[in-house]
């Protein structure tokens, strides 16, 4: 790494590599996140589902 480091500063791309060291970590929080929000919605559509069916048990213990 300290290669492209090096090459980059010898070249004066200094503001290319932060742009581009930016982009990356920006692009990699965002993938972290739409992963996290996934799973989340896939949490809470287990959950309303066991509700449903919680629902429905009680509502088929009460008719008879």
């Amino acid at each position: 790494m300290t290669e492209i480091g090096g090459i980059f500063a010898e070249r004066g791309d200094l503001a290319h590599l932060a742009l581009f060291l930016w982009a990356s970590g920006a692009s990699a929080l965002l993938t972290v996140t739409l992963r996290e929000l996934a799973a989340a919605h896939r949490r809470f559509n287990d959950f309303v589902a066991e509700i449903a069916r919680l629902n429905q048990h009680f509502s088929m213990r009460d008719r008879e």
